[in-house]
């Protein structure tokens, strides 16, 4: 299986509470919303795109209780996202939650050392496994090595504070953009495909100056 992150991230890439004041208030963060009232005129039409190649979910225990307390609420048949997330297989990786808590649909607890656990799930057969949200969980598979695609939905507001999808620190990667738009009306939602290309280092080089000319070394 292919593992794959989704994120709706500001310009200065936040991604920390983007759907509600009350949504992730951890570290303090009281920002929580800004994406809302980017929303409209179609600025999240690409999030449809992102569910329909989904094969399963990978959560981390914040998201998933955010999402569980939401979603299901959601019985319209016509919304892909709530009849994806209430039907389809979920994969929760928390050593805390119980069974009994994770009481939402097709769901799976993830105990032990995450990386072991999702690394072993993508050497299953299947499509994709998608992350969505779930900050550290995130950040905790980019510096294994795992993720394979970034999908990111980035919103031109600066927030100034709260969790960066890629922190100081973050293990070094290369990617390719295999697919870009920009929303057409609203406030102009950036929508990326990313696929990994490289792991561990990046390429570096150095503008010169030869006979006169730039040139590349």
């Amino acid at each position: 299986m292919q593992i794959s992150v989704h994120a709706f991230v500001s310009l200065d890439g936040v991604m920390q509470g983007p759907g509600g004041a009350e949504e992730d208030t951890s570290n303090g963060f009281t920002r929580g919303g800004w994406l809302v009232p980017h929303s409209g005129d179609g600025q999240l039409d690409a999030v449809d795109g992102w569910f329909r190649q989904a094969d399963a979910f990978l959560l981390g225990r914040r998201t998933f209780e955010m999402m569980r307390g939401y979603w299901p609420q959601v019985t319209d048949p016509d919304n892909l996202v709530a009849t994806a997330l209430n039907t389809w297989p979920k994969y929760v990786a928390s050593n805390t939650l119980a069974d009994a808590d994770a009481a939402w649909g097709d769901t799976t607890v993830l105990r032990g050392d995450a990386v072991a656990q999702v690394r072993r799930l993508s050497q299953q057969p299947g499509g994709e496994l998608q992350v969505h949200g779930s900050w550290q969980l995130a950040r905790t598979l980019h510096d294994a090595g795992l993720v394979d695609t970034y999908r990111l939905l980035q919103f031109p507001v600066v927030v100034g504070a709260g969790k960066r999808l890629f922190a100081d620190g973050a293990a070094p990667a290369s990617y390719r953009i295999t697919d870009s738009a920009v929303a057409d009306g609203g406030a102009g939602a950036v929508a990326l495909t990313l696929r990994r290309t490289g792991f561990g280092a990046t390429d570096v080089g150095e503008f010169v100056v030869r006979d006169g000319r730039e040139a590349v070394a």
